[in-house]
């Protein structure tokens, strides 16, 4: 097959989303497949020229020019048509966009016949809540932009909220799917789709083998080391995790991966626990390493995540997590500390907890099926077996 990826931000940008997609791309590489990723060029550069990689004008969004946009329009549909022209005939179309490149996308897949499978990323009413007080304007506008850029794909969607919009992006699909339960079942109970598939981002099978040999388990009779990763963003909750830390007098090394705009205001709040350490920016490979050395990941955010890759790489690595969120304690199946509210004094309370489990030899271990399940692989399989199954409904 010939698989289409679009996306909102080129592949070799910062981003949960464009790691995954890599990912998947040399996945079905190895199985044989063609993969063409449409999205934005970068402004700040790439550092490679790619063939697999079909650069779409665009215009810078960010100060460090690390993101960019393109627009949906007339303009960029020529551009794309006459790039696929020198191409092999494209099979299937697969979107992996939220804003512009879904507009984009699917308008592509229209003009040429082509079906499409939607993989949704982002729950957008709560992204925008955690970044704007405008988010309801924000939405609404969201919504008109959507409905010029797609009108005549799929059947018209009113509305204004963060489920509207998803519901108008779905439009044309022949299958979407959710990179975790809790999200497909809040995207089809909103009538986003009928019946969401379930395919979660995994982690690189070669990759996660050599942390694995690497032997970095944590050694016995030491301080407990917890680990917290990702933005530095309101959504993320990495301050009321450092409030927690100095509140609970925890007895533990608390590793700060990471970059983002809260960091001098993390630091602030860090200056009164000693064990607090930022590490910065780092390596994926590494960030593994420390996860798979750590006795505990901490992951904090509630009702953001559509999957939380944290937690599920530290199951994949045998390292057990501290989740607020309920939804992801639920896919993980055990191998955990559920912190019982999204409280300051809830979070204290379950880091002197896992401390007091870990230096007791007690620590809960992770379900080695979610693990197993994780592996890229595994993951590339079941997303051709959905290729495969809307190739065939034709």
């Amino acid at each position: 097959m010939h698989i289409v990826f679009f996306g909102d931000q080129h592949l070799e940008s910062l981003g949960g989303a464009q790691v995954s997609m890599r990912l998947q791309r040399r996945f079905l590489e190895r199985a044989g497949h063609t993969v063409t990723a449409v999205a934005p060029r970068m402004h700040a550069g790439c550092g490679q020229a790619d063939p697999g990689y079909l650069d779409l004008p665009s215009i810078p969004i960010t100060v460090d020019r690390e993101y960019s946009m393109s627009w949906p329009g007339r303009r960029t549909d020529r551009h794309l048509d006459r790039a696929f022209a020198s191409r092999p005939p494209v099979d299937l179309v697969h979107v992996q966009a939220d804003f512009w490149g879904a507009f984009i996308g699917h308008r592509f897949a229209d003009r040429h016949g082509i079906p499409v499978v939607h993989t949704m990323h982002n729950r957008v009413d709560v992204g925008m809540a955690a970044v704007t007080p405008l988010h309801r304007q924000a939405l609404a506008v969201l919504n008109i932009w959507r409905r010029q850029s797609m009108r005549g794909i799929g059947q018209p969607v009113e509305g204004s909220d963060g489920w509207a919009f998803l519901r108008g992006i779905a439009q044309g699909s022949s299958a979407v799917t959710a990179p975790s339960g809790h999200f497909a079942r809040r995207l089809e109970q909103h009538d986003v789709f009928g019946d969401v598939d379930v395919v979660w981002n995994g982690i690189d099978d070669d990759l996660l083998a050599a942390v694995r040999d690497a032997g970095t388990s944590p050694p016995p009779a030491r301080r407990p080391r917890f680990v917290w990763l990702g933005r530095m963003s309101p959504e993320k909750r990495l301050l009321p995790f450092l409030e927690a830390v100095v509140e609970s007098e925890v007895d533990a090394d608390v590793e700060i991966i990471g970059g983002g705009g809260q960091l001098r205001a993390a630091e602030r709040i860090a200056r009164a626990h000693a064990g607090i350490r930022f590490a910065g920016r780092l390596p994926y490979a590494e960030t593994l390493s420390r996860i798979a050395a750590a006795d505990a990941v901490v992951q904090t955010s509630i009702g953001f995540e559509t999957q939380g890759m944290t937690p599920f790489e530290a199951a994949a690595l045998g390292t057990p997590t501290i989740v607020s969120d309920p939804d992801i304690a639920a896919e993980l199946r055990g191998g955990l500390w559920a912190v019982p509210d999204g409280s300051v004094r809830a979070l204290a309370a379950t880091l002197k907890q896992a401390a007091s489990d870990i230096s007791a030899g007690n620590a809960p271990v992770p379900d080695p099926d979610v693990a197993e399940a994780f592996r890229q692989s595994s993951r590339t399989a079941a997303m051709i077996g959905i290729y495969e199954r809307v190739l065939r409904a034709g």
